[in-house]
């Protein structure tokens, strides 16, 4: 009996919540988080590239800088983008799967991330397929530096969709880090 319960102990991140939500109600929030971040990261990109040429000191080290990321993550392989777009889809199906599944019986916390990231991945996948930049096709339109001191970037420049899709991962790492493991005091015994 003591096994079956420290079993039941392992996923508390995605044990049931309280009872007032129903599992539809759960799946509009989600989808509720992630509308709003494709529309935050849409409507910054579109203010971006109407705003943000040459460069516009904000604050101490932030500065929006319109650039253009044809690669995956943090600029690393420009050109992909063919293979990028593939696997972002490929990943957004997944996730879409995973949170259907995992939202019926997530935390609060898991549910704003899963929202997060699903909606920051549409928000750069709808600029890869839908918005035509002149000069660089399937491009991903970034625009925050965020670490810039003189001409030199501390920190890759960056986008709402890109925030979103980081805040989204630490919170599902940590509320699945908050879980116990079943390897406790009673694992011996």
């Amino acid at each position: 009996m003591r096994v079956v319960q420290e079993r039941r102990a392992v996923v508390p991140a995605l044990s049931p919540a309280p009872r007032s939500l129903r599992p539809r109600t759960r799946l509009l929030s989600v989808a509720g988080v992630a509308a709003a971040v494709v529309a935050a990261d849409q409507s910054s990109k579109t203010w971006a590239l109407h705003h943000t040429v040459g460069g516009r000191h904000v604050l101490w080290t932030l500065w929006f800088d319109l650039t253009y990321n044809s690669g995956a993550a943090f600029g690393i392989g420009h050109g992909i983008t063919p293979f990028v777009e593939a696997a972002v889809v490929v990943a957004v199906a997944a996730f879409l799967i995973f949170g259907r599944r995992a939202v019926q019986r997530a935390s609060t916390p898991v549910m704003l991330a899963v929202g997060l990231v699903l909606g920051g991945a549409i928000g750069n996948l709808a600029d890869r397929v839908f918005r035509h930049l002149p000069h660089n096709p399937g491009a991903v339109v970034d625009f925050i530096a965020a670490a810039r001191v003189g001409q030199k970037d501390w920190w890759p420049v960056f986008n709402v969709a890109d925030s979103c899709i980081v805040v989204g991962v630490i919170l599902l790492a940590l509320a699945l880090r908050r879980r116990p493991y079943g390897g406790g005091e009673g694992a011996d015994g």
